[in-house]
């Protein structure tokens, strides 16, 4: 049974940092490629980071050169370095996994299950 759970998630004000976490079991961690999703209240889901097995990785625009992802093999961990947070940041991340590097959604195969992240002015 595949599962991912994602961790970290808060409250922060605007400026402030979070380290989300994912991590995976009852799969090949290694192999897959990752992504870090969003959802606003209202707003559908879009992709804001990906990574493949060897680590090379995509943002979004409005997250580049304030988020980081990252993993950890040996752990089965996914991160999303946070950093420079803005209000429009708040929603709920999630982790997913695949086998493409990409932000087309139909082609991640497990989801989790979301971990909120709100950001006040």
């Amino acid at each position: 049974q595949v599962q991912l759970v994602e961790s970290g998630g808060g409250s922060v004000q605007a400026g402030g940092s979070l380290r989300l976490s994912c991590t995976a079991s009852g799969l090949t961690f290694n192999d897959k490629a990752m992504g870090w999703y969003r959802q606003a209240p209202g707003k559908e889901r879009e992709g804001v980071a990906c990574i493949n097995w060897n680590h090379k990785s995509n943002y979004v625009d409005s997250v580049k050169g304030r988020f980081t992802i990252s993993r950890d093999n040996a752990k089965n961990t996914l991160y999303l370095q946070m950093h420079s947070l803005k209000p429009e940041d708040t929603a709920m991340y999630y982790c997913a996994a695949g086998f493409y590097r990409t932000f087309v959604q139909r082609l991640y195969k497990y989801w989790g299950q979301g971990t909120q992240v709100t950001v006040s002015s």
